[in-house]
């Protein structure tokens, strides 16, 4: 047993926290979901049925607003949000960790910097539905991210507790779905 716990803090140290593995794989259904959801500190409905119709969505999930690598990685994703619209695809981030700081953490330019919402799971519901549930930390979300093409199917997915390479990773699992789908020609009228 103590040989288990030195090995699981070695990982902790070495940023390589056991995650579960995200069971949702490519080709999968989204599971739809309604949540809370606040952009530069207003509270909205969100729809992810409603935000697929304007094209691909990113769900990114992470830990709790306010923490370290929260932080960080809602500051890549604000300082990247051009470059996913100009891929056409939208921007969320949801968790279930300290969602009563969610207004705040979607304005905050060291964050979110209101361009882009950020959703509250209370009791990690949807959280379970993509199988992104923080080992560590249960009722947590854990870092992992979704690519949903706009037909409603899992079309890329990254799961590290290092945030530093989810915005990459998505913005090119949004690329390879634009690629991956032929634009209409002339030709095909």
């Amino acid at each position: 047993m103590k040989l288990f716990a030195h090995t699981l803090l070695l990982a902790l140290l070495a940023g390589a926290a056991p995650t579960a593995m995200a069971a949702l794989k490519p080709g999968d259904a989204a599971p739809p979901f309604n949540a809370r959801a606040y952009l530069a500190g207003e509270p909205f409905d969100y729809s992810l049925q409603e935000s697929l119709k304007a094209g691909p969505v990113v769900v990114y999930f992470f830990p709790a607003a306010h923490t370290a690598g929260c932080n960080v990685e809602a500051r890549l994703f604000s300082e990247a949000i051009d470059d996913f619209k100009t891929e056409g695809a939208t921007v969320i981030g949801v968790t279930a960790g300290n969602i009563d700081e969610l207004a705040d953490f979607s304005k905050e330019t060291e964050h979110c910097g209101g361009k882009f919402p950020v959703a509250a799971d209370p009791d990690a519901k949807i959280a379970k539905q993509y199988d992104a549930l923080w080992v560590l930390r249960p009722g947590w979300s854990e870092r992992t991210s979704y690519v949903i093409a706009p037909d409603g199917h899992i079309a890329d997915v990254y799961n590290a507790l290092d945030p530093k390479h989810h915005v990459k990773e998505m913005l090119e699992g949004v690329r390879a779905l634009k690629t991956a789908t032929p634009a209409s020609s002339d030709q095909d009228k």
